[in-house]
């Protein structure tokens, strides 16, 4: 079956709040090197064979990202 995997992050212009907590925890349990986390999504499709990168990225616009503050990358696999 194939797949669309979709990788949702923060524009780079958003400041990623969850990422900074984190970025602070991971220093607080000793990890000094960590020098930015960027927190995200990753989903992933089971999707009927035909399904158009256009129509995955319209899912995307539609429900799975908010297109104002978030942007989004996609890979459709046709063969699962």
């Amino acid at each position: 079956m194939p797949k669309a995997r979709i990788n949702i992050s923060l524009k780079p212009t958003v400041l990623d709040a969850q990422g900074a907590v984190v970025k602070q925890a991971l220093h607080s349990l000793g990890f000094s090197g960590v020098e930015g986390v960027h927190m995200g999504k990753y989903i992933e499709l089971d999707v009927a064979p035909g399904t158009s990168e256009e129509q995955v990225s319209e899912m995307c616009r539609k429900l799975l990202a908010n297109p104002i503050i978030e942007q989004y990358s996609i890979q459709l696999d046709a063969e699962g």
